[in-house]
């Protein structure tokens, strides 16, 4: 029985002493979570004052708050995605710990059971004749062959259910692992939202260079902003009411194929749904398509036609994501004229599927015409551009067909700015973006 004695010792020590690393690692996760708690709640505190920033009277004040109040929530959206990045490091740490343990687990097991059965193997090799005259007891040779069944029996057992935990414990890493990888891409685009926020504290500087830091210079650009637009639109709705095309519906998908993702990262989306109570919705949407009580209140810009996309409220700076692979159509900033307060900073995607999507009010542009893009990349960033009633994205839907890009001097007379070039469309062409979202 002395071999029996050196197999369940080998067993008991064969099993390494890891119980304080994994304990610290949890301790310290723990504490990142903790972390993150606190800056989410900041997080939050910072959205909610952004929402009564822009509910109030637009001025010089708010407006500047509103940039700063946008720069301080991103930084703190950075800092959140960092801790994440770290939790799942240390997750990834304490995976590994465990499948090394059980490996070693495993390993012992095994080498018990192989020396389990070279001990079988040896008595077996003797007759029945030899066991019982080298056995004091008959009894004893019984029990002893017993015991060694018993006990692989038992140690094969345990192979079996420790194999199944280190699978668990191989696709908790693999899952893991591809966590990481997401909370990369996702600190990749929170930096890109710091860049956007360096372009609109440019934009914060030039605001108050044009101003000369004083409201009434503001409230007098704003009112230019206005008059501009107002002219702008009954240019551009007259121009769309003289074009006529007859869409051929099976140009493109049918509503509800959920063709086109939101333009926004997959954690914009997810803290929209935290904001249900500021929006009335879980997507940020501040104004439907079509002819919405914001559209119908200000009969004098939308004619009756109705609004003619989605407005997204995103602080200047988020990122905004191409919503389907495509090719960039075209890009422009209505702002670069005197006069001229449309879109701002635009770029409108043309896709294979015969739509084409318009992201406009932009703050900055990273794409140029002709340029590639794949679902999800980024095209620029959020911003107040154009004539805007605070930062926000609007979204636009055409039926490919239907759309061009047109320099405004070339088609009419007289207006305000004819050197600019803006997407233009029969009212035909216009499609609900709910509809393919």
């Amino acid at each position: 029985m002395k071999y029996l004695l050196a197999v369940a010792i080998f067993f008991l020590f064969a099993i390494p002493t890891l119980a304080a690393s994994i304990d610290d690692l949890k301790n310290q996760i723990s504490s990142r979570n903790s972390q993150i708690a606190e800056i989410e709640r900041q997080i939050a505190e910072y959205q909610q004052q952004l929402q009564v920033v822009g509910a109030e009277k637009s001025s010089l004040q708010s407006a500047i708050r509103e940039l700063d109040l946008s720069r301080n929530k991103l930084s703190a959206d950075i800092r959140v995605t960092e801790n994440r990045i770290a939790n799942a490091n240390l997750t990834l740490q304490e995976l590994s710990f465990e499948i090394a343990k059980n490996e070693d687990v495993i390993e012992g097991h095994e080498s018990a059971i192989a020396k389990s059965l070279r001990e079988i193997h040896k008595a077996s090799a003797q007759t029945l004749i030899e066991q019982l005259l080298s056995e004091e007891k008959v009894s004893d040779v019984w029990n002893e062959t017993g015991i060694l069944l018993q006990f692989q029996g038992a140690l094969q057992a345990s192979v079996a259910s420790i194999t199944q935990v280190q699978v668990a414990l191989a696709g908790d890493k693999d899952l893991a692992e591809r966590k990481r990888k997401e909370l990369a891409a996702l600190k990749t685009d929170l930096s890109s939202e710091k860049y956007g926020l360096d372009v609109a504290k440019r934009e914060k500087d030039q605001l108050l260079d044009q101003t000369e830091s004083k409201e009434s210079a503001y409230q007098k650009l704003i009112r230019e902003k206005e008059e501009a637009r107002e002219e702008f639109e009954k240019d551009l709705q007259a121009l769309e009411a003289e074009l006529q095309i007859a869409i051929d519906p099976s140009s493109i998908p049918k509503v509800g194929s959920g063709t086109l993702k939101w333009p926004f990262s997959a954690d914009f989306m997810r803290r929209c749904g935290d904001r249900e109570s500021w929006y009335g919705n879980i997507f940020c949407i501040t104004q439907y398509f079509g002819n919405t009580p914001f559209a119908t209140a200000n009969a004098q810009v939308y004619s009756g036609r109705g609004h003619n996309g989605v407005d997204f409220g995103a602080s200047t700076g988020t990122p905004l994501e191409a919503a389907l692979a495509g090719v960039v159509k075209g890009t422009g900033n209505t702002d670069q004229y005197p006069g001229c307060y449309s879109y701002g900073k635009w770029v409108l995607l043309e896709h294979a599927n015969g739509l084409s999507t318009l992201y406009a009010h932009m703050s900055d542009i990273s794409v140029s015409s002709g340029q590639r893009v794949s679902t999800g990349d980024v095209i620029g960033y959020s911003g107040n551009t154009g004539f805007s009633t605070g930062p926000h994205l609007h979204f636009a839907v055409f039926a490919s067909q239907g759309v061009q890009i047109v320099r405004f001097g070339d088609i009419k007379a007289s207006t305000n700015c004819p050197n600019a070039h803006i997407p233009v469309a029969p009212r035909e062409a216009y499609l609900n973006p709910l509809s393919y979202l």
